[in-house]
């Protein structure tokens, strides 16, 4: 009998999260950004601070959630994310994104182009200066000029979310960023057990006990050397390889 009740109330205080999740989506482009628009500032001063804003509402939902008792969660290596460039993740739940942009006051993030159409989600990535990822030319030089700014970029290298069980089988479009920007690399582990949020899952379909997130950030890797003796090209195409091993073997070691 106890058991069913913390389900019940998990279920609960679930749709009560995507429900605040969903009100700060109507909110927030017409309350908030408004407002930073209003302030004489840069495009550039006016984008961190949209960021900011984006980083403390996230910050605060992702304890809303642990305090409600929806998930539970621990991070290792924070510190590591205070001067990272490209932030590179493997990505097993819907919710990854809200913890990194929650831990990366400043971040940055390759977004899918529907998002920048969708009347609640728009408003917060044009202000924030948020990249569209409409083809790879324009996402590398959006993200050279990102790192011009001092923002650290969040990429998932999968391009979408993983499938439980399964290995992970990267994109060449991080690499790329990697490369041709020459950014160092700040790979991000995540894990999520059980899982919740997959590809396959509705919201709705939360697991029998509560979700526990092991976050760690590992150490830096320089995409320079790969330029030592190869073209940009080939260079990608051996960090992609590197990556999707590197990923591969860290989550199977810390199973």
């Amino acid at each position: 009998m106890f058991d069913i009740i913390k389900y019940s109330w998990r279920w609960a205080a679930t749709a009560f999260s995507f429900f605040i999740f969903g009100i700060g989506g109507i909110l927030l482009p017409f309350i908030a950004l408004p407002i930073l628009y209003c302030i004489p500032a840069t495009t550039l001063v006016r984008e961190g601070k949209a960021q900011a804003v984006i980083h403390n509402t996230f910050r605060f939902y992702i304890g809303m959630m642990k305090r409600l008792g929806v998930l539970s969660y621990e991070i290792e290596g924070e510190s590591k994310l205070k001067d990272a460039q490209l932030i590179l993740a493997n990505h097993p739940s819907l919710i990854d994104v809200v913890f990194l942009i929650a831990l990366v006051p400043n971040a940055n993030c390759v977004v899918k182009g529907r998002l920048a159409k969708n009347i609640f989600t728009r408003g917060p990535i044009r202000t924030a200066g948020y990249i569209i990822n409409d083809n790879n030319e324009h996402v590398i030089g959006m993200a050279e000029k990102a790192f011009s700014k001092g923002h650290a970029l969040i990429v998932f290298p999968e391009g979408t979310r993983s499938t439980p069980g399964q290995t992970l089988t990267l994109k060449r479009g991080a690499a790329n960023i990697a490369i041709r920007a020459k950014a160092a690399i700040t790979t991000v582990l995540i894990e999520c057990n059980p899982t919740t949020l997959t590809k396959s899952d509705r919201w709705y379909q939360i697991p029998k006990t509560k979700a526990h997130f092991k976050i760690q950030v590992k150490d830096k890797i320089d995409a320079r050397s790969y330029l030592v003796e190869d073209p940009p090209s080939v260079a990608a195409r051996k960090l992609t390889s590197d990556l999707q091993n590197y990923f591969n073997k860290e989550l199977i070691l810390n199973d």
